[in-house]
């Protein structure tokens, strides 16, 4: 039987402010380190890991389920982005 791990109060908040970030008057990356101390790309470590907590899921499914796809989308582009290039460079040609 697995053990379910319980998600921190921190890591709620992260996903509680995924949801409505929005909503406020204010630039997300000032937000975010105002609100949880941190830097940009600290927050998004965190978020993106995260996403792999079946906890998550449970908290907020429709936040991690829009996350996930945004991530999925975003690693998808990175990796036909060098075959793209050189499809450019050739111009499209096999050979």
């Amino acid at each position: 039987m697995a053990e379910t791990i319980e998600l921190t109060e921190r890591e709620r908040a992260l996903l509680d402010f995924e949801g409505g970030w929005w909503t406020l008057d204010e630039a997300k990356d000032s937000l975010i380190r105002a609100r949880f101390a941190c830097s940009l790309d600290e927050y998004y470590q965190e978020l993106n890991r995260l996403l792999d907590v079946p906890a998550a899921l449970d908290h907020d499914p429709l936040v991690v389920r829009r996350l996930i796809r945004l991530r999925d989308r975003k690693r998808r582009a990175r990796l036909d982005a060098p075959a793209q290039a050189a499809d450019d460079a050739t111009g499209g040609r096999t050979t």
